[in-house]
């Protein structure tokens, strides 16, 4: 059986590093045919490795579609801002897309992308990995099974962590939501899909809170230069000093924003990118922390809280039923579930996922791989139509945010979205 071909449109980190070894891990399943990358040296690494012709290395999406369909599936890792046409482009010539989330920084462009994929009868699967990782469909199975009752409230908190918070929220690519996307979707729509995904109830109403209280010029030390190696007074007193930071426990961090890995390429890179900018002195204006309230259709609460001052990144999750409890710590890779009636807990402790966000990557890759294959009569679990309402919780939230926490009515706000 010949395997599933592909285009990758996009070879940065999820796109090189999270997605496309599949292919070369899995050659009997996938293969990599051609590459749309700006980057010339990511674009080479993807040429060389999948063995490519550099006649099917493009440096566009739009170059790449030139050729027609050439393979079955699209995998598409552009920035959030340019995911719209070449998901619409990719449907219309008839490939099925896997798709990096968030679905677009547009609420009526994701609304679009969602009719296009019902209007070409093709598979669009958002990257939700979170959903297929063992971590997560356990606890979803534990619920449907009834173990834990009727759920009343879910609390979740993502544990940015501060380094994480700073290198790619502060001085990297998501650091401004107008030319990305705000914090909430591009970093938290995988916490409103799996609230959702763990409820499923559709999300009646929604409220949030948070700010950028930190990381802003007023807090910056006193006589500190706009870059970290220009000399700043408080090199040894500041957590985000570049330097001490890229060239020391943060090397493997360096490796997403240069290709030369010796310690003068990062200095370089330091000297010359966003990357070696002042935490407070930069372009950032997403929020440094958010809470989001929510309301489903049974009367069942969630809760979620975002912070980027945090010593781990993990995701930590309380469940709370009728009948028992889940207690979750994605960093541990564990979960308990205690019985309220005969005080039995159960800790589960699974394997080291061997891809990234628990396995989900890997998992994502080949479940899309087979879903395709029975498209006509599959939703996937992670489809565009199941994305699209976790998506508008996030829209919504934002607006909330904005709003000084004025609760929404999502069906109001879909509405005005759809009749505009």
């Amino acid at each position: 059986m010949e395997p599933t071909t592909a285009i990758l449109i996009g070879a940065g980190d999820r796109g090189a590093r999270a997605y496309a070894p599949y292919a070369l891990e899995h050659p009997n399943e996938l293969k990599i045919k051609a590459v749309a990358e700006p980057n010339d040296e990511r674009r080479d690494k993807i040429r060389l490795a999948h063995q490519l012709s550099r006649e099917n290395c493009f440096s566009s999406w739009s170059e790449i579609f030139s050729m027609g369909k050439v393979a079955d599936i699209a995998i598409i890792t552009t920035m959030d801002q340019q995911h719209f046409e070449p998901t619409m482009q990719a449907l219309a010539l008839g490939y099925h897309v896997l798709l990096e989330k968030p679905m677009s920084p547009d609420p009526i462009e994701c609304i679009e992308m969602e009719r296009a994929a019902k209007q070409y009868n093709r598979q669009l699967t958002i990257c939700h990995v979170l959903r297929y990782t063992e971590f997560w469909s356990t606890i979803k199975r534990v619920v449907s099974e009834g173990q834990i009752g009727k759920i009343a409230s879910i609390q979740l908190n993502e544990n940015v962590e501060v380094m994480h918070m700073a290198h790619s929220f502060v001085r990297g690519n998501w650091n401004n939501k107008e030319k990305s996307s705000p914090m909430i979707l591009q970093k938290s729509c995988h916490d409103m899909d799996i609230i959702r995904y763990i409820i499923d109830e559709k999300c009646e109403r929604i409220s949030s809170y948070g700010s950028l209280m930190h990381f802003r010029k007023e807090n910056a030390p006193k006589n500190a230069p706009e870059r970290c190696l220009d000399g700043c007074p408080a090199e040894f007193a500041c957590p985000f000093h570049a330097g001490r930071y890229y060239l020391g426990e943060g090397r493997n961090w360096a490796k997403k924003f240069t290709e030369d890995h010796s310690r003068e390429g990062i200095i370089q890179a330091l000297q010359e990118t966003s990357y070696g900018r002042c935490v407070y002195q930069s372009d950032n204006n997403v929020v440094d922390h958010q809470v989001v309230n929510m309301e489903f259709t049974s009367g069942a609460t969630a809760t979620f809280s975002m912070c980027g001052f945090t010593r781990e990144q993990t995701r930590m999750v309380q469940i709370m039923g009728t009948k028992g409890e889940i207690r979750g710590n994605m960093e541990d890779n564990s979960i308990s579930i205690f019985d309220f009636l005969t005080k039995h807990e159960t800790v589960i402790k699974f394997d080291h996922p061997m891809s990234g966000h628990g396995g989900g990557d890997d998992s994502i890759v080949r479940t899309f791989l087979r879903d395709i294959d029975h498209y006509e009569d599959n939703t996937s679990l992670s489809s565009a139509e199941t994305s699209l309402r976790s998506h508008l919780m996030a829209f919504a939230a934002e607006e909330s945010r904005l709003n000084r926490g004025e609760s929404i009515e999502l069906d109001d706000y879909y509405n005005r979205l759809t009749y505009v």
